[in-house]
């Protein structure tokens, strides 16, 4: 039988608490729901009686019936100088709703003395007697022993004694907590190894990033005999951030043969990813291990060649069993077999022996050059790719001509500058324009395009199609306001996203062919279906 560890989140507290994060009732429910589907086995929903919004989501839960994971509850030891019975977060904690409860306790005399202002026996007995009253009302209790790892090198009999003050109480699981995340490795170890001779009840690694160890400090504690690891999705969290499960995750399955989740569910990783990072609204991080878009894109060409041979070569894993895939980089970097390996990645028949390959080859190279970067735009490459052959025409052949102009005013009466785009267009000699306003000359030039080509090109779904991200880099800072700009833009349709590229000294026009990329990209999908 594989060695099991439980997989603990707490992406709706720890994870809550970091930078630029902040999910509504609703967020925080749909999360929930998605780690439930996922197979996590603890989800820890917040703090009841801390603030509304954690008080409204453990009400709203009450209606929900989780499939697998365990909801549960946050909060501290009862305070000194106070009876369990009395004390409000005690209180909160059992009419909360959850099964489960998790409380942390002072395990370093520093805090004992300058933060809780209280001895050290009745920190004992505040860990003890909250432990021994949840018992008494919750069907399970967690004990986060917080600071332990620097409590226990300031103190280890001290923080020893703490531990089994829980234990003691009837804690069903001991949470070691690296609180302030700079304890190294072979501490970790080291510790543990001591602290294993003294308790019997099972331990668990609530690891912090703050010196990037909290995923390596995770695993040697699973490794030393944890049996339940805390962490965040994307490791979230306050400061620098928790230990990142969708690296332990993996690792622990793939790597170590540790049951946590089941393959079907591990290849749903990467979408529950995004799905955190969107409620989150926060950018993908496309270096992350395993799900990142880069945790597979090859560029160098001798890369390429040989993956093309044996992924084995330079991939540690393969990319499905996370729910990724591999990414075939095109840039000036690249050899033939980039080229034919992201044809066929994207439908294009081309071969070695097609006489356009040595042409797109060039092409993307020169177009490298001047400044383009086809990496983050597939859908420009795509048509770059498509042009290069005979049989495609492009559909903005349909006019003889298409000019834009772009007017910026800021008015007195308004506190922010408005833009104003006309687009003109000739067809057969017959002459349209129109004119859009935006919040910008970028997005008042996408809304006029997008506003005159549906006659057209009707039922081709570009009303559905907004810019998701925009991007601007100076490539040649040197020639200051007259520098050359790359422009990459994000596009999606609800459906699929898509990015291109435009590169010019005139951040409109390297703006308006991105755009134009863009909108012809969707054109070609349309037309696929």
């Amino acid at each position: 039988m594989k060695p099991f560890v439980q997989i603990y989140d707490t992406t709706l507290r720890d994870g809550a608490q970091a930078e630029d994060v902040n999910f509504s009732v609703e967020d925080k429910i749909r999360i929930a729901r998605k780690l439930d589907q996922f197979g996590v086995h603890y989800i820890e929903g917040g703090w009841p009686g801390s603030n509304p919004r954690d008080v409204e989501f453990f009400k709203e839960m009450r209606r929900i019936t989780l499939r697998k994971a365990k909801l549960a509850a946050f909060g501290a030891t009862r305070r000194a100088g106070l009876k369990v019975t009395d004390d409000a977060s005690m209180k909160a904690l059992v009419s909360s709703g959850a099964p489960v409860a998790t409380i942390f306790g002072k395990t370093w005399d520093l805090h004992v003395f300058k933060a809780l202002r209280t001895t050290l026996d009745e920190n004992l007995k505040m860990i003890s007697d909250s432990v021994a009253f949840l018992r008494k009302h919750m069907d399970e209790v967690v004990y986060d022993a917080e600071h332990f790892f620097d409590g226990y090198k300031a103190n280890p009999d001290y923080a020893l004694q703490t531990l089994l003050a829980a234990e003691q109480a009837g804690a069903h699981c001991l949470v070691l907590c690296d609180t302030n995340g700079g304890t190294l490795t072979h501490e970790i170890e080291e510790i543990i190894s001591r602290v294993r001779r003294r308790i019997t009840a099972p331990f668990g690694i609530h690891a912090h990033n703050d010196a990037e160890l909290a995923v390596a400090n995770s695993l040697t504690a699973i490794r030393m005999g944890a049996v339940q690891v805390h962490g965040t999705v994307n490791g979230y969290g306050e400061r620098c951030g928790n230990a990142n499960l969708c690296t332990i995750i993996p690792t622990l399955k793939l790597k170590l043969g540790i049951d946590c989740v089941s393959d079907r569910n591990l290849a749903k990783l990467r979408d529950l990813s995004r799905y955190v990072d969107e409620l989150a609204n926060l950018p993908h991080r496309k270096r992350q291990p395993y799900i990142g878009d880069s945790a597979f894109a090859h560029k160098g060409g001798v890369h390429v060649d040989a993956i093309a041979k044996s992924s084995l070569t330079y991939e540690h894993i393969t990319p499905e069993l996370v729910g990724n895939r591999r990414r075939i980089l095109v840039s000036d970097m690249a050899g033939k077999s980039n080229i034919l390996q992201k044809a066929a990645e994207l439908g294009i028949p081309l071969t070695k022996d097609s006489p356009e390959l040595a042409g797109i080859l060039r092409k993307v190279k020169e177009l490298e050059n001047e400044g383009y970067e086809f990496e983050g735009a597939e859908g420009s490459l795509e048509l770059l790719m498509l042009r290069a052959g005979h049989s495609y025409e492009s559909v903005f052949n349909t006019f003889d001509r298409i000019d834009y102009r772009v007017l910026t005013e800021k008015r007195k009466v308004d506190p922010h500058p408005v833009s104003e785009a006309t687009v003109t267009v000739e067809v057969g000699g017959n002459v349209e324009h129109t004119a859009a306003w935006g919040n910008g000359p970028v997005n008042a030039l996408d809304k006029a395009l997008r506003k005159l080509l549906p006659k057209y090109f009707p039922g081709k779904g570009l009303e559905k199609v907004r810019l998701l991200d925009y991007k601007v880099r100076v490539l040649t800072a040197a020639e200051g306001t007259a520098a050359r700009v790359r422009v990459l833009i994000e596009s999606g349709d609800g459906r699929n996203r898509w990015g291109t590229v435009g590169v010019s000294e005139n951040v409109i026009e390297a703006s308006w062919q991105a755009l134009v990329d863009s909108i012809e990209y969707k054109l070609l999908r349309a037309k696929k279906k």
